[in-house]
Order: structure tokens, then sequence, then C-alpha cells
């Protein structure tokens, strides 16, 4: 072996031990662990309290600024958790002139391009938006989980890699009093890590303390589709 390559080699295997040094201590973080475990704890009591109730939510598609679509669902959760939903309302917007051949049929097919891949990029926040125990600990195991103060008091900013796909990024805030996440920001992306989709969410808590999304942005930066959701009306089922 050449000088030059045994040093090579020896500097890689140096960084490789420190990086496994870092994730072992990672993970016999008595703090860390506990915090984890706080949120794991409050993401699977909160989808069963979730599954109690029924709510509306307001769906506005837009493509490069211009709002091409407004629908409005009854939504309740199905029995593997997935929200369910059934369509109340549906005010698409018109261009206003009448158009024939050609021209109608790039924009139909536009349209149904469009459509598509709304419903990929809305069926891949739906991974993110409500977090599972399950990766929240094999993120945490695998030591692709950071944690660090989000400002306030009692609120923790939690940072997790590769959670549903390889180098996507989760940021979420959560409050350690009320037991709640308040906030998430999510980075990633479709088939290929060049097609990005930013995924943003609020929450909030209904009186009896189930937290929920109250407003969502999924963006689908390659194609500039927006989709915004606002969820309200929940109604507890009798």
């Amino acid at each position: 072996m050449r000088p030059r390559n045994r040093k090579a080699w020896l500097a890689v295997a140096v960084a490789v031990m420190a990086i496994l040094s870092a994730l072992q201590l990672s993970a016999q973080n008595p703090a860390l662990s506990q915090q984890v475990a706080e949120v794991k704890e409050s993401a699977a009591r909160n989808k069963q309290s979730l599954a109690h109730y029924s709510w509306q939510q307001q769906e506005t598609i837009s493509v490069k600024g211009d709002v091409k679509d407004v629908k409005l669902y009854q939504v309740h959760l199905g029995p593997a958790g997935e929200p369910q939903k059934v369509e109340l309302e549906n005010t698409p917007t018109s261009s206003g002139g009448r158009e024939h051949g050609l021209v109608h049929h790039i924009k139909e097919k536009k349209g149904e391009e469009y459509k598509e891949y709304g419903q990929e990029i809305s069926a891949l926040a739906q991974q993110y938006v409500q977090p599972d125990p399950g990766r929240l600990q094999q993120a945490f195991s695998q030591g692709n989980l950071m944690v660090g103060s989000a400002g306030a008091p009692g609120e923790v900013k939690m940072v997790i890699k590769n959670y549903v796909k390889p180098n996507d990024q989760v940021m979420l805030v959560f409050n350690r009093q009320t037991k709640a996440i308040q906030a998430l920001q999510i980075q990633s992306y479709l088939n290929d890590p060049k097609d990005a989709v930013t995924i943003s969410a609020q929450f909030s808590q209904l009186p009896d303390g189930t937290n929920h999304v109250a407003s969502m942005r999924t963006d689908g930066v390659s194609k500039d589709l927006l989709i915004t959701t606002e969820n309200s009306n929940y109604q507890k089922a009798m």
C-alpha cells in the first residue's frame, strides 16, 4: 500500500469511528431519549383521539400563482389512520373564453398532468404530516435525529434526516408542556431528488387537547404547483 493511500485510508477510518462514536453517544443520551419518547407518545395518543372526529377541509390548488381549483371535503380517519375524504363542493376556475380543437386538447391534457402531480405531492405530504412513532424511533436509533431549543420556553426543535426518503429532512417544534406538536417544516421529493417538494404545517388544539393540523402548504417546486389546506369544524362522533 502506498503511503498516500494508507494516509487516506486512515483518515477515512478515523472519520467513520468518530461518526459511530457520536451516534452511540446520541443514542445513549437520556435527555434526548426522553424527548423522543414524549413525541412518540404524543403522536400515538393523538392519532387515537383524531379517529373520533370528523372535520371539514378546504383545499386550494394554485399553479404559478393562479388559483385553479377550490374544493371542500368532509374528512375522517380510516381504519389504518389514513384520511378518508368526501367532496362537498368544487369551485374550479374558468378562463372565460371558448376554446376549440388543438388548444382545448392541449389545455385539457396539461390539466390532467397537473391533477396527477397534485395527487402525488398530496399523498407524499400525508406520509409526513402526522409523525409516525416507529419512524421516529428508527431515526433516533440510527443517529438521524437531533434536538435543540426552539426559542420559546418549553419548546424543543427536532430535526430528522432520512425520515421517509433518503436525504429528506423533517423539522418539528414540540411543546413539552402541552405535549403537542406546534409546527412542521419538511424538505422532500417525489421519485427524483431534483423534483423537490416542500411542506409546512401549523397545528392547533381542540378543547379536549386533541392536536390537529390547522393549515398546511404543499409546494411542488418543479411545476410551481401549490396546495393549501385549511381544516375546521371538528365534530366528535356520537
